[in-house]
C-alpha cells in the first residue's frame, strides 16, 4: 500500500449483474494495484477501493469508458471513504437476501471471442451451438424470477462439468458467473425429427443434415433464442412460394439471414449506419434496398424494394449458415398473427402443416421474443418492432412515477410497466386479435411483474371499448383505473422518450384510433401536454364503409373519398380503378355511406393514403396492414416540386378538407401522369399543408416544439420532409428513435399519461 492512500466508495447503477461487470472491476483494480471489494446489491454493483490518488482517478475513468459490452451504466456514485487497509482485491458474495438489479439484460448475439472458439477445431467447444460467455448469448428469455442466478433460469436443468464450473468460479475467466454457461459434455444439444416427430439424428450431424434439407428446398422450423423460425433457402422460389402457402402468408415480405456483410452487399445496399446496426450485438432486421438483379427469389418480398435482412445472432444460425447459403428466410414460427413457437411440442402441433423438419433443442425459452425490426431514416435508426436485443432495457424517464401497467393498443400491442424513473416496454406482442397472442399478453404482463419486482398502483389502457387490453385493464382492481385516448398516448409517448413537459404541438397520424367523440381518429394535431390535450386540428371526416372492410378493401376508401369529393358524379370520371369495381359492388357501397350503414366516420391520414393508392390502380386489396401507402411510398420518384391544392375550414379546431387533394390527384391520374410523379406530388403536399398549420397553429399558441408519432411516420418520405420542413420554419422536432412510432409505443404513454392524470 502507497504511503499516499485514499479510499472511495464507487456505486454503479443499470445493467451491471449477469454481464461480467464484477470481473471487469476485478481485473481493473488489479492493472491500477488498488486493494478492496465488489459486491452486487439490490441496486446494482457497489465498489470499495484503495490506493494512490492518481490510480483510484484512472480506476474511475475506465470504469466509466470501457465498461463491458452488455453493461449499461446509468450513473456511477463516488464518495470518499476511510481507508480500511485492504491487503487484495476481492469479489465479494452478494447479500442472500438482496434481490439483484431490476435492470436485467436483453438476448444479444454471439461475441467474436465466442465464434472464434466455435469455428475452431482444436477448441472444446467446436461447432458446439450453445457457446456463450458474459458478453452474449440468452438472457430475458431464460429468466423465470430474480435474482438473475441458474437455478432461476432454464439451465438450472444442466449441472456444469468440472471444467464448466472452474470457469464459472474463476474472477479472471470470461465465463465468471456466466449462467448459460455449458459444453457439449453438460450442456443443451439439438435434435432434428421429421414433422411426424421421428427423431433422425443429434449433435453436430443434425445441424449438417439440417443443412442439407434446406438445399434440397424442405421447410425447417428451427429453435432459436426467443423462439422458433420458419427456415427456407432464399434462393429457392419453389420453397419460399410452398412457405407462403403453408403459412398463409400471401405478400407480406419474409426476413432473410446471411452469414456476413459480403454476403447481403451482394443483393441488398448497405450504408455505414445500415452496416453498424446489422453488426450491432443487438442484431435485429434491418430494412435494406435492394440490388438488381440478385439471387434472391423474388417470392421473398414480392412488390418491394426492400429486404428485411439481419446477420445471424445465435451460434446454430452460424453453423447452418457456413454450409454455402446465400441467404435463408428466417421468418417467425408461427401462423399468421398468432404468437411464434417456443415450447418443443406446441411446434409440432402449430407448424407441423408447415415444417417438414425440425431443428430443436432442450434448453426451455420462457418467454418468447421475435426479432426486432428497424430501419436507418431520417438521420437515425427507428423501430418498426422493439423486441429481441432490446427487451427489457428501459426507457429512462425524466422523474420518478409510481408503479403502473399501461396495457397497450389492440394492434402490435406491447405492455409497459414503470418502477421509478424507468419504463420498461415489453416485447412485441402481436394483435390481440386470437386467443393465444392474449394469452401471451396475460404471460409477458406476469412474467414482467415477477422478474422486474414491481407491483403495480395504477393501470392505463385505451379509451376504445372493445380492445381486448381494455377489458382487461378494466377489470383488475386497483383505486386508479386511468383510459387514454390513443392519439394522445402516441405523442406522450415521444414526449417521454425524449423527456419533454409542457405544452407542445403533437402530430399524430396512423390508421385507426378511438377518438374523444366516438370517431376513428387518425390524421390529428394536438396541442398535448402529459395529462391532457386539445385538438386543434385534424382532416375531415369520411365515412369507411363496411368499417374493417374498408381497411382490406382499400377501393372502398377510395369511393368514400371520390364521393365526398365529387358527389355521385365521381362515376362519370372514367377513372380505371372505378370502372373495373363491380356495378353491383358500387351501388351497395354508395348506399352505405349515403345512409350511414356500418360506415363509421373516420379522419385517418393512413385511410387517406389507402384511398389515394386506390384510385391511382396501385392496390385495391391488400394482405397485411399498410400495404398499400407503403407501395404509394415506394412508388415516389420523380419529384417535380409541385403540389395539389389543399385547403381548411376554421371552428373548435381546424378541418383539413381532402377534397381538393383527391380532385388533383384524380386529374393527374386522368391525364395519365407517371405513378412516381403523382405520388411525390401528394407526399409534398402533405408535409406542405401540415407545416403551415403547424406554424399558424404555433403562432396562435405560443409554442415552437412538433412531436411526430403514429404509424404513418413509418412513411420515409413524410418523416424526413416534415422534420427538414418544420426545422426550417423554427421548429424543435422530435420524432421515435427508442420506441415504434407505431403502436408499439403506445404503452409507455399511457404510462405516463397516467401517472401525469393521477398527479404522482
Amino acid at each position: 500500500m502507497p504511503d499516499h492512500c485514499v479510499a472511495k466508495r464507487l456505486k454503479v447503477n443499470g445493467i451491471v449483474q449477469g454481464v461480467g461487470f464484477r470481473p471487469f472491476v476485478f481485473q481493473l483494480a488489479q492493472k491500477f494495484s488498488l486493494t478492496g471489494e465488489v459486491a452486487n446489491t439490490s441496486s446494482g454493483v457497489s465498489i470499495h477501493i484503495e490506493g494512490s490518488p492518481q490510480n483510484v482517478a484512472a480506476f474511475e475513468r475506465d470504469l466509466a469508458e470501457k465498461s463491458p459490452p452488455l453493461a449499461y451504466i446509468v450513473d456511477i456514485s463516488s464518495k470518499t471513504e476511510t481507508v480500511k487497509n485492504h491487503t487484495a482485491f476481492a469479489i465479494v458474495k452478494s447479500n442472500a437476501q438482496a434481490k439483484m438489479s431490476t435492470l436485467i439484460s436483453p438476448d444479444v448475439s454471439i461475441c467474436n471471442d465466442c465464434l472464434g472458439e466455435m469455428l475452431n477445431p482444436h477448441d472444446r467447444r467446436y461447432h458446439y451451438p450453445f457457446i456463450n460467455c458474459t458478453n452474449c448469448g440468452p438472457r430475458y428469455t431464460i429468466i423465470d424470477d430474480i435474482p438473475y442466478d441458474r437455478p432461476k433460469t432454464s439451465m438450472r436443468h444442466f449441472n456444469m462439468c468440472p471444467r464448466c464450473q472452474a470457469e464459472y468460479d474463476d474472477p479472471t475467466d470470461r465465463r465468471f458467473h456466466a449462467q448459460p454457461n455449458a459444453c457439449a459434455d453438460c450442456g443443451p444439444h439439438v435434435d432434428l425429427f421429421d414433422n411426424r416427430r421421428q427423431w433422425i439424428v443429434s449433435g453436430g450431424d443434425a445441424v449438417k443434415k439440417a443443412a442439407e434439407l434446406l438445399k434440397q428446398g424442405r421447410i425447417l422450423a428451427v429453435k432459436g433464442l426467443g423462439g422458433y423460425h420458419l427456415a427456407a433457402d432464399a434462393a429457392n422460389s419453389g420453397s419460399v412460394k410452398q412457405l407462403r402457402r403453408r403459412k398463409l402468408r400471401e405478400e407480406k415480405p419474409f426476413a432473410i439471414m446471411s452469414y456476413d456483410l459480403d454476403a447481403i452487399g451482394r443483393y441488398a445496399r448497405v450504408g455505414n449506419e445500415e452496416e453498424k446496426i446489422l453488426t450491432s450485438i443487438q442484431r435485429p432486421i434491418v430494412l435494406l434496398k435492394k440490388k438488381k438483379p440478385n439471387a434472391i427469389s423474388t417470392e421473398v418480398a414480392p412488390g418491394n424494394n426492400y429486404f428485411g435482412v439481419m446477420l445471424p445472432y445465435a451460434p446454430l444460425h452460424y453453423l447452418l449458415l457456413e454450409h454455402g447459403f446465400e441467404a435463408l428466410v428466417m421468418t417467425s414460427g408461427n401462423l399468421s398473427e398468432e404468437p411464434i413457437a417456443i415450447d418443443n411440442d406446441d411446434a409440432f402441433n402449430r407448424l407441423g402443416d408447415i415444417a417438414d423438419y425440425f431443428l430443436t433443442h432442450n434448453r426451455d425459452i420462457y418467454l418468447r421474443s421475435d426479432d426486432s425490426i428497424v430501419r436507418h431514416t431520417a438521420g437515425a435508426k427507428r423501430f418498426l418492432r422493439r423486441s429481441r436485443g432490446f427487451v427489457p432495457i428501459p426507457v429512462f424517464l425524466k422523474n420518478e412515477i409510481p408503479p403502473i401497467l399501461a396495457c397497450g393498443a389492440e394492434l402490435k400491442n406491447t405492455i409497459c410497466v414503470t418502477k421509478q424513473d424507468k419504463a420498461f416496454l415489453s416485447q412485441h406482442i402481436g394483435d390481440l386479435e386470437n386467443l393465444p397472442t392474449y394469452e401471451f399478453f396475460e404471460l409477458t404482463i406476469a412474467h414482467l411483474k415477477r422478474i422486474l419486482d414491481i407491483e403495480p398502483e395504477i393501470i392505463a389502457c385505451d379509451m376504445h371499448p372493445d380492445y381486448l387490453s381494455t377489458r382487461y385493464a378494466l377489470e383488475l382492481k386497483t383505486d386508479h383505473h386511468i383510459q387514454v385516448q390513443h392519439h394522445h398516448a402516441h405523442i406522450v409517448s415521444c414526449m417521454a422518450e425524449h423527456k419533454q413537459g409542457g405544452a407542445l404541438i403533437g402530430l399524430s397520424f396512423d390508421g385507426t384510433g378511438y377518438g374523444s367523440d366516438g370517431a376513428i381518429w387518425g390524421g390529428e394535431i394536438l396541442v398535448a401536454r402529459e395529462h391532457d390535450f386539445e385538438r386543434a386540428g385534424h382532416l375531415s371526416y369520411v365515412p369507411m364503409p363496411g368499417s374493417a372492410a374498408a381497411i382490406k378493401e382499400p377501393w372502398r376508401m377510395a369511393v368514400s373519398y371520390l364521393q365526398n369529393a365529387y358527389g355521385s358524379d365521381f362515376h362519370n370520371l372514367g377513372l380505371a380503378a372505378i370502372t373495373a369495381i363491380d356495378t353491383e359492388k358500387l351501388t351497395v357501397i354508395g348506399d352505405m355511406i349515403s345512409k350511414g350503414i356500418n360506415s363509421p366516420l373516420t379522419s385517418s391520414l393512413g385511410r387517406l393514403f389507402d384511398g389515394v393508392a386506390a384510385i391511382c390502380g396501385i392496390r385495391q386489396r391488400v394482405s397485411f396492414e399498410g400495404q398499400a401507402a407503403m407501395e404509394l411510398e415506394m412508388l415516389a420518384t420523380q419529384d417535380t416540386g409541385s403540389i395539389y391544392d389543399y385547403a381548411w375550414d376554421s371552428g373548435d379546431a381546424y378541418r383539413i378538407l381532402t377534397g381538393p387533394i383527391i380532385r388533383g390527384v384524380v386529374d393527374d391520374v386522368l391525364k395519365g401522369k407517371p405513378m412516381g410523379e403523382i405520388s411525390s406530388r401528394f407526399h409534398r403536399t402533405l408535409i406542405c399543408l401540415f407545416t403551415d398549420l403547424c406554424v399558424r397553429i404555433g403562432k396562435e399558441r405560443g409554442l415552437n416544439r412538433v412531436v411526430l408519432s403514429g404509424g404513418v411516420f413509418q412513411n420515409s418520405i413524410l418523416l424526413s420532409g416534415l422534420t427538414r420542413a418544420l426545422e426550417e420554419t423554427g421548429f424543435k422536432v422530435f420524432s421515435h428513435q427508442h420506441v415504434p412510432t407505431n403502436d408499439g409505443g403506445i404503452s409507455l404513454g399511457q404510462a405516463v399519461v397516467a401517472a401525469a392524470k393521477v398527479g404522482r
